[in-house]
């Protein structure tokens, strides 16, 4: 416990310490797929951290990792980084200096600014076709989409301006109605539809968060709501997530020492990790939250998909204050990723106030989206099943796959979701680098950590075609 206090202070500005130093894993994230094609390492290593620098990604005068360190993360030779270093010096954008280590040094002036991002979300920025990803845990669409599609009528919409800032006002109602049968009574004041449960992370940690105030998140978490948080100034502190959930002392500890400005966490099908609460579970952790006061985000964007039989559970926000809670929902997860539906349930206030904040960045998500949205929200029962009899089959051939190819690799069932997270028993950012290279993407444990940890495990989906497992793990076993 201690270490983690430790790495989590160092990295409290996105994998960057308060000296300006960039983790190794950070930056390893951040370059992306930066060994082109055709390109010398140590040259393509220089130019992407070159790129970086430029675009304001990597501040000027940031200080690089050790030689050795991000040779470690890249799965590469040291000699690639030293000669890569070196080319930096070469364009006069980077210096050495003794017991100060490599800095980096910006030659002109930026015009415009621009938003940091510490590359969580790099396996998001489109790949080559021929690529095995096995980065990402979206599904692809259920026939349910393609049905509503052939009905969809835009009817009287046609006559309006399409502009609906907080949502169209049908699908706000089925978002409500959604909830209510839920067992979460709602109205449609109560709903601010985004694009995308992304957005609804982004829009809490850039207008509910200020710079500087501290968030509880879990550990690990949803890489998208790390990214959000730390872009938007956000100093994180994290809770361990066990098999029967949050470490509950540790939670209690921070909110009575911190008081943070909310607590973002994910009771059901919790992403990448599978766990869901019990109902003991759920309620123990809703009296830490109450007995606080601490303004609690529930992420409920996978909730829809669990496996265990036991039905969609009753949101955490029913055993808590109404004015102290918001959820995130979505019908991304459940319906199709290309459906760039998602909300926020929370007091009217609340959801006012981020209805406006909302508007200096669209007027509203698109209409055709959400006609589809509302009229598929009709058929969620019939969705969840098939989602959850598919993701059940691919679960089970997908371990029966890893038990014969990777017996070295443990993992948990999990009771919802759609990946495993399996510990490796290696260095998975090494791991997932030297894929890349052979054309295998993959999603290492760091990029789900507050403070760069699981450096073992991988979040693998399993719901893929058994092929596309088979020809990854060929590919893996290419490299020796």
């Amino acid at each position: 416990m201690a270490r983690l206090a430790h790495d989590a202070a160092r990295t409290q500005n996105g994998g960057v310490a308060s000296d300006g130093r960039v983790e190794a894993a950070t930056l390893a994230r951040l370059l992306g797929e930066w060994a082109r094609s055709g390109t010398a390492l140590p040259h393509a290593l220089a130019g992407s951290i070159g790129e970086l620098l430029t675009v304001g990604v990597l501040a000027d005068r940031a200080v690089l990792p050790s030689q050795r360190a991000l040779a470690a993360a890249l799965g590469v030779s040291r000699g690639t980084v030293t000669e890569a270093y070196e080319i930096l010096r070469a364009n006069e954008q980077l210096l050495t200096r003794r017991g100060a280590g490599s800095e980096l040094r910006r030659p002109r002036p930026l015009t415009g600014t621009s938003s940091p991002s510490d590359g969580r979300l790099a396996s998001f920025t489109g790949h080559d076709s021929s690529a095995v990803d096995l980065s990402s845990g979206a599904l692809p669409g259920l026939p349910l989409v393609h049905d509503a599609i052939a009905r969809l009528d835009l009817g009287a919409e046609l006559g309006t301006d399409g502009y609906h800032p907080a949502g169209l006002p049908r699908l706000r109602a089925a978002i409500a109605a959604q909830h209510t049968a839920d067992g979460l009574p709602s109205e449609p004041a109560q709903i601010l539809v985004t694009n995308g449960s992304q957005q609804a992370v982004w829009l809490l940690a850039h207008t509910i968060v200020d710079p500087g105030d501290e968030v509880v998140v879990e550990e690990p978490t949803y890489r998208g709501a790390l990214e959000a948080f730390r872009s938007g100034g956000a100093t994180l502190l994290a809770v361990p997530v066990r098999d029967d959930g949050l470490d509950l002392d540790l939670l209690d500890r921070h909110l009575t020492r911190h008081r943070p400005r909310l607590v973002y966490c994910q009771p059901a099908a919790h992403n990448p990790t599978g766990t869901t609460l019990s109902p003991l579970a759920r309620r123990e952790l809703a009296d830490v939250l109450g007995g606080h006061g601490v303004l609690t985000v529930e992420d409920t964007s996978s909730a829809d998909l669990v496996l265990d039989g036991l039905g969609t559970r009753t949101a955490l926000a029913h055993l808590l204050p109404a004015d102290r809670t918001l959820s995130v929902g979505t019908t991304s997860k459940l319906l199709w990723g290309g459906l760039r539906i998602g909300w926020l349930r929370g007091d009217p206030a609340l959801i006012a106030r981020l209805t406006e904040a909302k508007k200096a960045i669209d007027l509203g998500a698109a209409v055709i989206d959400q006609l589809l949205a509302a009229d598929l929200l009709s058929h969620t029962a019939r969705a969840r099943e098939q989602r959850r009899v598919m993701l059940l089959d691919h679960l089970h051939r997908t371990e029966e796959i890893l038990r014969r190819r990777r017996p070295g690799w443990t993992w948990p069932s999990p009771a919802g979701g759609t990946g495993l997270w399996i510990d490796t028993g290696e260095d998975t950012l090494a791991m997932a680098e030297r894929a890349r290279r052979h054309g295998v993407l993959l999603a290492a444990g760091p990029a789900f950590s507050a403070f760069n940890g699981f450096g073992h495990h991988l979040r693998l989906p399993f719901w893929p075609p058994a092929a596309r497992l088979i020809e990854a793990l060929d590919r893996l076993d290419r490299l020796g």
